[in-house]
């Protein structure tokens, strides 16, 4: 329990500091509903509508806009007091636990903002809502290291680009063609692309924890 403790006020110190930027988050609302209407308003006489490709591209693009200032809003004044506070994984894990329910949440509402402007031609809810969920925590995983890398860079922007863009390929992959099979009524054989995914996040999990330490020192 005393090692879950400092892991707890850390995710509630980041809830504190989300609120007091309401308008970060106000922001990321408003962007969701707006690009999504303005898909609606463009593609609504088209027969036939990329709804996959079109998910996942906002689905990304919102992503990396609410989770890329996960430190990169950190002053160095910042970092050293959580360094007194806590250890290394400490602060990555909570990082990455506030990051994952902040980007599931904002999917769930971008699923819900297509069902509403868009037809939704889903089959397999729950195998969709789980779809969703294992890539919330694959680009929670990979947006909060790379924000904490490009953070000690000067280039962050450019590095953000650089390193999260081979990073977030495997994951778009595997959640393109589980929602693939998601779209098909009669899909059943999606159990190892699960796998595949799962593996993927558990990967990126194990080796975030080993690197974090030493860029955390630095």
């Amino acid at each position: 329990m005393s090692s879950l403790s400092p892991i707890w006020e850390l995710i509630k110190l980041e809830l504190k500091l989300e609120w007091r930027m309401k308008y970060a988050l106000a922001g990321a609302i408003l962007y969701v509903f707006t690009t999504i209407f303005v898909l609606y308003t463009t593609l609504q006489n088209e027969q036939t509508i990329p709804w996959n490709a079109l998910f996942w591209m906002v689905a990304l693009f919102i992503t990396v806009n609410a989770v890329t200032k996960s430190f990169a809003s950190s002053g160095s004044s910042d970092n050293l007091y959580l360094y007194q506070l806590s250890s290394a994984h400490q602060v990555i894990i909570a990082k990455i636990i506030y990051n994952l329910f902040l980007v599931f949440a904002l999917l769930l509402l971008s699923y819900a903002a297509f069902s509403l402007f868009i037809v939704n031609p889903i089959q397999h809810n729950n195998l969709f809502l789980l779809t969703i969920f294992l890539g919330s925590i694959g680009f929670s995983l990979v947006l909060t290291f790379v924000s904490a890398i490009s953070n000690k860079t000067k280039n962050n922007a450019v590095f953000m680009a650089i390193l999260g863009f081979p990073l977030i390929i495997p994951i778009i992959l595997s959640l393109v063609k589980l929602t693939e099979k998601a779209l098909e009524s009669s899909s059943k054989e999606y159990l190892n692309d699960i796998a595949i995914l799962a593996a993927i996040d558990f990967i990126l999990f194990g080796v975030i924890l080993i690197l974090f330490p030493f860029l955390w020192k630095d």
